[in-house]
């Protein structure tokens, strides 16, 4: 399992991002990131709106619960949820991986 960060801000955990894929899921895991595969392509922030949904559907939240914390630009993202407990997304994400 990946390393999750609790804070005030919500549970964080970091993302590798590989755009235009045939669809959008949880691959793997790289090093110490989720592997997330998106459809969206990398510009105008729409891959970055993407991973939000993604992970929005995901834990069932509201959109506004997901941001991105760092790596707006980059691959390599770390993804801030709030409003869920550390328990709650780590067996979220583990049922995921284990599919």
């Amino acid at each position: 399992m990946i390393p999750i960060q609790e804070s005030a801000k919500g549970i964080s955990f970091a993302v590798k991002v590989h755009p235009r894929a045939r669809k959008n899921a949880i691959t793997g895991v790289i090093g110490d990131a989720l592997k997330l595969s998106i459809t969206a392509p990398p510009v105008e922030g729409k891959a970055n709106q993407a991973v939000i949904e993604f992970f929005a559907d995901l834990f069932a939240i509201p959109r506004s619960s997901v941001t991105i914390a760092s790596g707006e630009t980059s691959r390599n993202k770390v993804v801030r949820i709030s409003g869920l407990n550390r328990m709650m997304v780590e067996q979220r994400l583990s049922e995921t991986l284990t599919g």
